[in-house]
């Protein structure tokens, strides 16, 4: 039985995403008592406050509210995050006192180009601040998503890559745990 659930969130869209694939990695090396769903954020549209909220968001408001932690996916687009991200979070943003972020443990995970995603995390981490989440700080995980590390899906086929995933998941589990403390 699980007595934690975390949420992936990707920030890309794309089928064969890396990032994806390293929440795909995430979900598969959870420590015990652990399990892990995935969000599907590419039905939101674009925040805008003049529409009425629609279902795509009310649903991701229930199930980020009901997970205990979050596992944030984030590319790296013209050196900040990916606007399919910072969208869903915007319009997370948006209910009452932040209700569904407030205080919930986070991670970063990231696969760009050759500093991985160094700079949109750094980005993300900005952001959180505001969202008053509560962001994993050490182990951070940058990888090249166009390494050997992933296959032509964006699974994850390397060892070393897949011990980084499985330190970053310990680490969330135990941070988690403390923050509910």
């Amino acid at each position: 039985m699980s007595d934690l659930t975390f949420i992936g969130i990707s920030g890309s869209l794309r089928r064969a995403s890396r990032n994806t694939g390293l929440l795909r990695c995430c979900a598969a090396h959870l420590p015990e008592g652990v399990r892990m769903e995935m969000a599907d954020i590419s039905g939101l549209p674009f925040y805008n406050q003049d529409i009425e909220k629609p279902q795509a968001v009310k649903d991701l408001v229930a199930r980020v509210t009901a997970a205990d932690a979050l596992v944030l996916a984030c590319p790296e687009y013209n050196y900040s995050l990916a606007p399919a991200l910072k969208n869903a979070l915007d319009w997370l943003s948006r209910e009452p006192d932040l209700a569904p972020l407030t205080g919930k443990a986070a991670c970063i995970v990231g696969a760009g180009g050759g500093m991985g995603t160094s700079r949109s995390q750094y980005h993300l981490r900005q952001v959180c601040v505001y969202l008053n989440l509560r962001v994993l700080n050490r182990p951070e995980l940058f990888s090249n998503a166009f390494s050997a590390c992933f296959d032509d899906n964006g699974d994850v086929q390397d060892d070393g890559l897949t011990r980084q995933v499985t330190d970053v998941m310990q680490a969330l589990a135990q941070w988690t745990r403390q923050l509910r403390k």
